[in-house]
């Protein structure tokens, strides 16, 4: 039989506590030496030390005392002795304590009485209650309100042991007869929650009785009410109405947790519009009332679950939801955006925006250090809002254009992604977009905000004056020619004349170099004394960004400023008439060019610039020099179009997962269903007949029917021993988030009793036993269900090891019999999940354990190999169906899955196809912690064959 546990202490293993040692200190007559020897003793008594020789010592020398921290541990003690034998009858020196607790129950001091009736709460053994019980009842007139609700609570648990009707017969009498009189509120509590427990009826009778003074009633006896009420509208659904009522009338009580009980039972117990809506209003009111940031992470967890199922509601209440913004936690906010971003509806929509552009604006002044990460928060729930809603895309883009240069990387990129995609889908926005962006280009200080920002400035400026300010911008931006210069020595001074450094904020770096015939030359890198903020004169600033980057050694954004110049040079061939100008612009183009090409192969820099950067520099060049129309016809056409064409499967996939989610079960063709028209209305409240109709659509919709899948348990069953064994065992294994239970049957196959019969585990990995494992006697041919439950801490493939020992009565040894091992799949701790390109890069940068496997299959198709790890592992494929169209030989494709601990598993899949037509390549795991790595490492070398 299992031993339940009363008492959790810390036990330091290092330093064991001697019995001897203890006995001595129990005997003397130092009361603090005599605390410290009890401590010890029980904390020896709860890691399984048995210490029989101390009862005698502690019935003599510890139970006289009249010291109160004594008697308490005293009672301890006694709570955690083993009190019967192997045969469950009760010891016989355990009369020895008897006398001690009814002389404690007639105690003169409050204190001693109170905690031996709390004593006697978890007590079990009828014989040592017997005797005492009419002490106990004597104590629920007793005048002090502690003595009472205690007496209360001891009655409640001797009336639940399973003799327990028997020793006190009229006890829900006698309980309800103190509830009526009694004044203290815990003590009334006490005696309403063993109605409640014991006496159902009773309890139920009561409430109905005083049903007008519920609400004046104390905080811990409203919520034992509304306990109450869930289980009796849990067991009959057709009282539920009444019960309502009472819920309705508590939502005004003063105390925050009765109100958060209410709106939780109202909404487990009713589908009405006017309950789910008072419960979201409750909510709303705590979510700003309270200043606890946990309180309110899990007041917006409530009405995220409120959301999913009554969102017609919720959206009346966005702009409640909204406020919780004003506290500083980022969690907080970020869980309040999640839920107004599936809110927002063309009604709504405008209020939200201008309430999160305030916000913006405050994130400028505020000199909070969280700001930047907010802002970038702040910017993505605009972006989302402007896709759903492009009408208010001309209300904030222009203020969100005043971020291009934020010092917070990650929001800035997040701006010109927007811009990029609002330019696109808002053709009227287009001119007065690129304007701005000219405008604004010189403030920006990323290099991948730079990239993407050029390429809006290359696709979307059509017309000549546009073209020609685009040029104009990305010239100043550049600063003067050339980047880098080599001159001879007797020519020095004239080459600085030709190719001035003359700008006011360059600077020269010059030393002599030797030339290939012995001669001395100059060289000067100019670069930028420093990255000064734009509050200096704009003009003398004008000459800043790219070429700061560029002499940084950035080279393929030296490659996108190629591309951009080359895109507005062949548009200027076809918006200008003028030759002259063309050829103009295409020769500083070219120059331009040659310049990067130059600074990318001196000896300034400690790396040259990259094969990549230099093709695409040169191939710009050839093309200025000779464009075909094919090519012109790439160049100014086919971006766009692949852009447009990566927007649109965005939005197809997006509208996808929302089919997904909104799919519902359906009810079985035969099931009833009431019609809301032809029910009795006798006697019920608008209430009661809205909570019926809603029950009637939920049952037309199937919510409450609940398939549970049997035959998927039927998988869960192992088998550990042989059939031949003399003891046969097998586990159903049950995986919670946190935690995994073995029901392990064990069959007794032989004609003899198995004394002493012990199921031993251990575990490997992050997996940690709860219980000590217990003894059993198992009759001939009989079974016993033992149950284990084991802790887990991390996502790990875990092993469970162990055996059975038992003893028989013919065999003097212990005979063992090992046990399979269980493998704890770690497939079941991670699921699918989604998240942005950016944010994957992210975590693939930071995370540290990385899992190389390589590729080692029968599969022959790239894309079937893909489909069969995605399978495997139970991720999802983050790269677009479209990227992995058409057949090339090579695939490369990014997976991404989520543990239940939150832990992130990132996987990259590369994979070639060889000449034979075999797979080659690798797969690449990257995670914060070792345990993913590894385990899904071994799961995918297991599984990659194929077919298995």
């Amino acid at each position: 039989m299992e031993k339940s546990c009363n008492l959790l202490i810390h036990f330091d293993k290092g330093t064991p506590a001697i019995a001897n040692e203890i006995k001595e200190a129990l005997e003397g007559n130092d009361v603090p030496a005599k605390i410290d020897a009890m401590k010890k003793a029980i904390m020896l008594l709860l890691n399984g030390e048995t210490l029989p020789q101390l009862f005698i010592t502690i019935v003599r020398y510890v139970l006289p005392s009249e010291d109160h921290t004594v008697q308490k541990l005293l009672l301890l003690y006694l709570e955690i002795i083993e009190k019967t034998d192997t045969k469950g009858r009760v010891l016989p020196e355990m009369i020895l304590i008897c006398q001690n607790l009814r002389n404690n129950l007639q105690h003169p001091n409050e204190y001693i009485r109170g905690v031996t009736l709390r004593f006697l709460c978890r007590l079990n053994e009828t014989e040592i209650i017997e005797p005492l019980i009419p002490s106990v009842l004597q104590n629920l007139e007793h005048r002090h309100p502690f003595i009472r609700r205690n007496a209360i609570l001891a009655v409640m648990s001797i009336y639940k042991l399973p003799q327990g009707e028997q020793l006190l017969v009229d006890a829900p009498e006698m309980i309800e007869k103190v509830l009526s009189t009694e004044q203290d509120a815990s003590a009334k509590r006490n005696a309403f929650l063993m109605l409640f427990t014991c006496a159902q009826d009773r309890a139920v009778n009561y409430l109905l009785t005083h049903v007008d003074r519920v609400s004046e009633w104390g905080e811990l006896l409203q919520m034992v009410v509304l306990e109450l009420i869930r289980k009796v509208c849990r067991t009959n659904r057709a009282e539920k109405g009444k019960y309502i009522k009472i819920i309705i009338s508590l939502l005004n009580a003063p105390s925050t947790a009765v109100i958060y009980e209410c709106a939780g039972t109202l909404v487990s117990l009713s589908s009405a519009p006017t309950a789910i809506r008072a419960a979201a209003n409750t909510y709303c009111q705590l979510l700003l009332s309270q200043s606890d940031h946990n309180v309110k992470l899990i007041v917006l967890d409530r009405l995220n679950e409120l959301k999913s199922s009554h969102r017609d509601i919720m959206v009346d209440l966005i702009m409640d939801v909204l406020r919780a913004l004003s506290s500083p936690n980022l969690d907080i906010r970020r869980k309040t955006l999640d839920i107004v971003l599936e809110l927002i509806t063309p009604r709504n929509i405008n209020e939200v925006v201008l309430m999160l552009k305030k916000e913006v604006m405050k994130t400028q002044s505020g000199e909070l250090e969280k700001n930047g990460e907010y802002r970038q928060m702040l910017i993505q729930a605009i972006h989302s809002c402007a896709i759903k809603f492009p009408e208010v895309a001309s209300t904030v883009v222009h203020l969100l254009m005043d971020f291009l240069g934020d010092s917070n990387v990650a929001s800035a990129i997040d701006v010109v992604v927007f811009v990029r995609e609002i330019i696109e889908t808002n053709p009227k926005l287009r001119v007065s977009i690129i304007t701005r962006l000219l405008d604004t280009f010189y403030q920006i200080r990323a290099a991948r905000v730079c990239s993407c920002a050029l390429w809006i400035i290359g696709e979307y400026c059509l017309s000549l004056s546009e073209v020609e300010s685009g040029m104009a911008t990305i010239k100043q931006c550049l600063g003067e020619l050339p980047f880098y210069s080599v001159s001879e020595e007797g020519e020095a001074t004239d080459a600085s004349k030709k190719t001035p450094q003359a700008n006011s904020i360059t600077v020269s770096s010059r030393r002599p170099a030797v030339l290939a015939d012995g001669t001395y030359a100059t060289q000067s890198a100019a670069s930028e004394t420093a990255f000064s903020a734009p509050t200096v004169v704009q003009g003398s600033l004008a000459s800043g960004n790219l070429r700061s980057l560029l002499l940084t050694g950035d080279f393929f954004l030296g490659a996108v400023v190629a591309c951009t110049l080359t895109k507005l040079v062949l548009r200027l061939q076809e918006v200008q008439p003028s030759k002259v100008e063309v050829n103009k612009a295409t020769t500083q183009a070219l120059l331009i060019f040659v310049s990067m090409l130059q600074l990318g192969q001196s000896p300034v820099f400690p790396h040259p610039i990259d094969n990549d950067s230099n093709d695409r520099i040169v191939l710009c060049i050839r093309l200025l020099c000779d464009t075909g129309d094919g090519i012109r016809k790439i160049w100014l056409q086919s971006c766009r179009q692949s852009f447009v064409k990566m927007l649109s499967e965005k939005q197809l996939r997006e509208t996808e997962e929302l089919k997904a989610k909104a799919q519902v079960s359906h009810a079985q063709p035969d099931d009833l269903i009431d019609f809301y028209h032809l029910k009795s209305r006798k006697g019920m409240s608008q209430l009661e007949l809205e909570d019926e109709v809603q029950d009637d659509l939920k049952r037309a919709t199937g919510e409450f029917v609940n398939d549970n899948d049997d035959a998927n348990k039927l998988n869960r069953i192992l088998q550990l021993t042989g059939f031949s064994d003399p003891v046969y065992a097998e586990a159903y294994v049950t995986v919670h988030h946190y935690d995994i239970v073995l029901d392990i049957t064990v069959i007794n196959r032989t004609k003899e009793t198995l004394q002493n019969l012990c199921l031993e585990l251990a575990t490997m990995g992050d997996l940690k036993l709860v219980e000590r494992p217990q003894n059993y006697t198992l009759a001939p041919e009989s079974s016993k269900q033992i149950k284990a439950n084991i802790k887990v801490s991390s996502t790990e493939t875990g092993v469970i090891f162990g055996n059975i020992v038992y003893e028989t009565s013919n065999v003097l040894e212990r005979t063992v019999v090992v046990l399979n091992d269980i493998h704890i799949d770690i497939m079941d701790y991670i699921s699918p999940a989604v998240c942005t390109d950016a944010a994957f890069r992210t975590m693939w940068a930071e995370f540290e354990w990385e899992n190389k496997v390589a590729v080692n299959t029968v599969i022959q198709d790239e894309k079937e190999f893909l489909n069969h790890i995605i399978k495997s592992t139970n991720m999802k494929c983050l790269t677009p169906v479209s990227a992995l169209d058409d057949e090339c030989g090579f695939l490369a494709a990014n997976l991404y899955a989520k543990s239940v601990f939150g832990e992130d598993a990132l996987v990259n899949l590369s994979v070639e196809k060889q000449a034979d037509g075999k797979l080659s390549g690798y797969i690449r795991i990257r995670s914060k912690t070792q345990g993913i790595a590894l385990s899904l490492g071994d799961k995918i070398t297991l599984k990659q064959k194929g077919g298995g």
